[in-house]
């Protein structure tokens, strides 16, 4: 290095040195892409939204950004359809078997268990890792990001938050999300390019009261009033045209009829089985030190209710099973049916939900909505049903993202485009 610096003129010498110690003393900051976005993006999710809801005619707001934007008949969720596997799913363009995020309650040999209540693990992001979600790839080109609870945005995934996040916090209203995400927009210096949006009212009505219930009406008007509130709110600030905004929901809702329980002690010896979760789809493990075949045999054949496989075996169209988090044996109730134990049923503190989600996700209760709005979106425009790992593609296009390795298609989408 000195040889080589003693053959250049003393001034570029000097100068080269400066620059070098510049280098050292200040560390590189995040790349930033060629081109920013020209329109913010806000991905908004209504937990449970099902698709067919809209014919309620109980979301003026919904309908309106519909009408003036873009939306398809429905769209499929991921198996299983539940919560957190598919929110994972739309922000990565992974199907859960390979983002991860197999079950709401799952085990992993290293890291022990999962379950939504369980902090230290949704917190951890170790059980985020085998994919990278959209605000991740955002950050590391430069762009800012603010994420109102969304499923997984309360880990460090790949070294990295979102700049904006709040730990969940259920009691908060759907109003004060709007607040609290409208709070972090207007502070002083670079927006957010990339922001989430959720609400569970919806989510909470259908489990508790059934999907068909006045109870799940009351919920869809609060949160159609709270996306009143953002639009209202968005336009002030001037910033409403120049958003896209693109609204989906996680899955559907089924009803399941008070008494349509499968009790899974009645149907295998449980004792050789160790149980990894339980409800509409319930998955099991060889207990440590047991001879679990005949347990197996019997969990294995015909069920009234249910359907039983060994994960190998799990049908090829749900994509699934492949998965070291995976149980070696799962079993799926038919829909509008619940699987539990007496025990389990014993301990709970609430009754058995009267609506459910988690079944087959080609079932026309678990169909899924999807409504988009803004520069981007073509007015009017009706795009045919989709799987929702093509929302990846779109948010990565919309944000001038070159998208990570994913199942979806941007191509499935393109009618919603104004510009293909």
């Amino acid at each position: 290095m000195n040889a080589m610096f003693s053959r250049l003129p003393r001034v570029f010498t000097a100068l080269l040195l400066v620059a070098l110690t510049a280098c050292a003393t200040h560390p590189a900051t995040p790349a930033t892409p060629a081109t920013l976005p020209a329109h913010p993006v806000l991905l908004v999710s209504i937990d449970a939204f099902r698709a067919n809801y809209m014919d309620r005619h109980l979301t003026p707001t919904l309908q309106a950004l519909s009408d003036d934007g873009a939306h398809a008949p429905y769209m499929w969720p991921s198996f299983p359809s539940l919560t957190f596997p598919n929110h994972y799913t739309l922000v990565t363009g992974r199907v859960p078997d390979r983002n991860g995020i197999v079950n709401n309650t799952m085990r992993d040999p290293a890291l022990g268990r999962f379950s939504l209540g369980n902090h230290a693990a949704t917190s951890d992001g170790r059980w985020w890792a085998e994919a990278e979600p959209i605000w991740v790839t955002a950050q590391k080109h430069g762009l800012r990001t603010a994420t109102m609870f969304w499923p997984g945005t309360e880990a460090e995934i790949h070294g990295m938050r979102p700049d904006h996040w709040i730990p969940f916090d259920d009691s908060l209203t759907s109003k004060a999300r709007v607040d609290k995400l409208l709070s972090w927009i207007d502070e002083p210096g670079p927006k957010p390019a990339f922001e989430t949006l959720y609400f569970d009212a919806v989510d909470h009505a259908g489990h508790e009261f059934g999907p068909e219930s006045p109870e799940v009406n009351a919920a869809l008007r609060e949160v159609d009033d709270a996306l009143a509130y953002l639009v209202a709110q968005l336009r002030q600030r001037g910033l409403y045209d120049a958003m896209n905004i693109v609204v989906v929901s996680d899955h559907g809702m089924a009803d399941v009829p008070k008494g349509n329980i499968i009790f899974s002690d009645e149907e295998t010896q449980l004792d050789d089985l160790d149980t990894v979760s339980y409800g509409v789809m319930a998955t099991f493990a060889p207990r440590e030190g047991h001879d679990p075949t005949q347990a197996v045999a019997r969990l294995l054949g015909p069920h009234a209710h249910m359907r039983c496989y060994r994960k190998e075996d799990v049908p090829a169209r749900l994509d699934y099973g492949k998965n070291p988090r995976v149980p070696p044996y799962l079993c799926m109730a038919d829909v509008g049916w619940s699987i539990i134990s007496h025990t389990d049923l014993a301990k709970r503190k609430d009754p058995m939900s009267r609506g459910e989600h988690g079944y087959d996700n080609q079932d026309p209760s678990m169909r899924a909505l999807f409504v988009a709005h803004g520069p981007a979106f073509a007015r009017g425009a009706t795009v045919p049903p989709f799987q929702n790992v093509d929302v990846y593609p779109l948010l990565a296009h919309l944000l001038g993202l070159a998208p990570l390795p994913n199942d979806g298609r941007l191509e499935n989408v393109k009618a919603a485009l104004a510009t293909p």
